[in-house]
């Protein structure tokens, strides 16, 4: 979603933290000096992590720490929802949203080791069909250009039309609408374009990717609280709900209710339609096998779970995105401040989920932090001050003012009418009948203007389920509040009507918001 192109660009940018010296020694008193460093340095992180919790009223939060195959540390804190006493403990599921990805390449990288498929795998064998813009672009397109944000694909190519309601289906027949940036040479953060790889590479399996990511990775790891599908997620006893801020703290988001003109935010979204891509959930306990299997190449109890080979491939740099930070097949790489890498991911939905891990495999140590509140920079600010620590003893820098200054920036309301007052004099609406009606847009649909019982409302979607209120502003000018995870709230758009048709603010990024009458 649209706060994630923010956070990889943030999540790129941590270096890596090395142990100067201490991992160079092989003998059993290296390796117990190594854990010991290990568990001062979670035990710091911990400290950080109830002081940010205290500070910014985040409800809940976990995290493990691994080392030597082994979680060393997993603990939790908090409640799992504002207004009870559950609390947050090692194994309270969260969504992961965008941690899902480097989750799914290691579901992809089992099966690129199977020689069930390869990353060079084209698209139009696994899914007859799939297309993008250009033909010669979708004739070459493979699994590995969409896992690694290559395809040209413009930033979030997608998202909105899940927002509105479109099945995954219909998201991947729109995207060939959309105008493409250069093809392996340019960088657009895409969770449909990874969605459809991922979709592809099971159906080449023989299953869905629900049931593929069980077969191959949850079940044989031991992974009892993880899926990819939402419904186990909202049906788990011990998971935690999204939280948003209101009036300055944080509240439990509240169910979408239906018919009352105004969309509202959601405790749990439904990420099926996305799920290679955001749709994971899981605890802070099962992430740790998982990294504990990157860390170990694959290795898994003795055996090679997954293909070390196909492994280090999605853990190496396959685009570029910044001068010091490339993108892997599903993982943000980066080189540290003593040239070991660093590969990590972070995740967030606007509604109310943060979450971030990082792994340094020259010093076999990894660490995740997940909470249950809108980002605010703490996930990020824990893990680098335990890397901080581990390499120097103490933080370098501020980490939750780079973060949180960065993030309440991202978090602004969006649109052109925010903290605008309403016109003193304001120019008369025409008539109702020059608004209501069916507007059409091939890539967003239709939108229906039709009266209401407090005025013209707007329904968008494939079956009108998405309704705005339309409130007046003046003349042609309509104002609706989009509330969705790519608008935050206190957003305000417009709805301007014009002798070519309907043009919707929040919807027009590339120029995709013009409706036409009809």
């Amino acid at each position: 979603m649209t706060i994630n192109h923010t956070r990889r660009r943030l999540v790129a940018g941590i270096g890596a933290s090395t142990l100067a010296g201490l991992w160079g020694c092989g003998s059993s008193a290296g390796q117990s000096s190594a854990r010991g460093a290990i568990l001062e340095a979670a035990a710091q992180a911990e400290a950080t992590a109830k002081a940010l919790m205290q500070r910014t009223g985040i409800p809940g939060l976990a995290m493990a720490v691994v080392h030597g195959g082994e979680t060393v540390y997993a603990r939790g804190f908090g409640v799992r929802a504002v207004g009870s006493n559950e609390p947050v403990d090692a194994d309270t599921v969260f969504q992961l949203a965008s941690m899902s990805k480097p989750l799914g390449a290691t579901v992809v990288a089992h099966e690129v080791g199977n020689r069930g498929v390869a990353w060079d795998s084209r698209m139009l064998e696994l899914m007859p069909g799939f297309a993008l813009h250009d033909a010669a672009v979708s004739a070459q397109l493979t699994v590995g250009d969409l896992y690694a944000h290559r395809s040209g694909l413009p930033d979030h190519a997608g998202d909105t039309l899940e927002e509105l309601g479109f099945g995954q289906q219909a998201i991947f027949q729109r995207l060939r609408q959309l105008s493409l940036t250069p093809f392996r040479a340019s960088y657009n953060y895409t969770n449909y374009g990874m969605t459809a790889a991922g979709v592809a590479v099971a159906s080449a399996a023989g299953t869905d990717w629900f049931t593929l990511s069980d077969r191959v990775l949850y079940e044989p790891l031991g992974m009892r609280s993880t899926s990819s599908r939402f419904a186990d997620f909202r049906a788990r006893p011990n998971r935690a709900l999204g939280h948003v801020k209101e009036g300055g703290r944080f509240v439990v988001g509240p169910e979408r209710p239906a018919g009352t003109g105004e969309q509202r935010w959601s405790a749990a979204y439904d990420t099926d339609a996305q799920s290679p891509s955001g749709g994971a959930s899981s605890s802070v306990r099962d992430l740790a096998r998982w990294m504990s299997l990157l860390l170990a190449r694959g290795m898994h109890e003795g055996r090679q779970l997954v293909d070390a080979a196909a492994l280090d491939a999605a853990m190496r740099p396959q685009q570029r995105m910044t001068d010091a930070s490339d993108y892997g097949f599903g993982f943000f790489i980066n080189a540290g401040a003593a040239g070991r890498m660093v590969y990590s991911h972070g995740g967030a939905f606007a509604w109310g989920a943060s979450t971030y891990f990082t792994i340094m495999p020259a010093l076999d140590v990894g660490i995740v932090v997940l909470t249950n509140a809108w980002p605010t920079g703490v996930v990020e600010s824990v893990a680098s001050t335990f890397n901080d620590i581990l390499d120097f003893g103490a933080p370098q820098r501020d980490w939750f003012a780079l973060y949180s200054a960065a993030l309440d920036q991202a978090f602004l309301p969006q649109g052109s009418l925010v903290g605008q007052p309403p016109p003193v004099a304001p120019q008369p609406p025409r008539a109702a009948e020059a608004y209501l009606g069916n507007w059409t847009n091939d890539y967003h649909g239709v939108a229906r203007v039709e009266q209401a019982a407090a005025g013209l409302q707007m329904r968008l979607g494939p079956n009108g389920q998405t309704v705005y209120a339309l409130r007046h502003w003046s003349g042609d000018t309509f104002r609706f509040v989009p509330l969705n995870d790519s608008a935050t709230p206190g957003s305000v758009s417009r709805a301007d009507f014009t002798p070519g048709g309907l043009v919707l603010e929040h919807y027009n990024h590339n120029g995709l918001g013009v409706f036409s009458r009809g």
